[in-house]
């Protein structure tokens, strides 16, 4: 039987894959469980969590899901290498911005993250509010 976490998980991935056009067919295959497993995951996206603990695993699962998302979008700008394209001065300034703006934003919750969990912030830094 699978746990609270893991159903909340798989939700969020069966959302996740609905969202990009998938059928439930191809959800289901893709995640090994059956087209009325993922019927009633997306039905169930529509209903609130019941109880609390509903409530922080379906938390969890979306948190975890956008970290993954993170992960491979960094993977991406790191594979792209955006300063050593060749590009207009137009489009470099636009790539210039989002890259500080997004940095800026990162930078934001990696602070929150420390303040409401210093215990998992136990490492060295190079710079003030920066974690290595």
């Amino acid at each position: 039987m699978s746990t609270p976490t893991e159903i909340a998980q798989r939700r969020a991935r069966v959302r996740q894959l609905a969202r990009g056009g998938a059928s439930c067919r191809a959800i289901a295959a893709q995640l090994g469980v059956s087209k009325d497993t993922v019927r009633r995951d997306l039905e169930a996206a529509d209903a609130p969590p019941a109880t609390p603990a509903q409530r922080i695993a379906q938390r969890a699962a979306q948190t975890e899901s956008a970290m993954s998302q993170l992960s491979a979008a960094a993977q991406a700008i790191d594979d792209a290498r955006p300063a050593r394209t060749v590009t207009d001065s137009e489009t470099a300034r636009r790539w210039l911005t989002e890259l500080r703006a997004t940095a800026a934003r990162l930078d934001a919750h990696a602070d929150a993250f420390a303040d409401y969990y210093p215990s998992a912030t136990e490492c060295a830094t190079d710079a003030p509010g920066r974690l290595t």
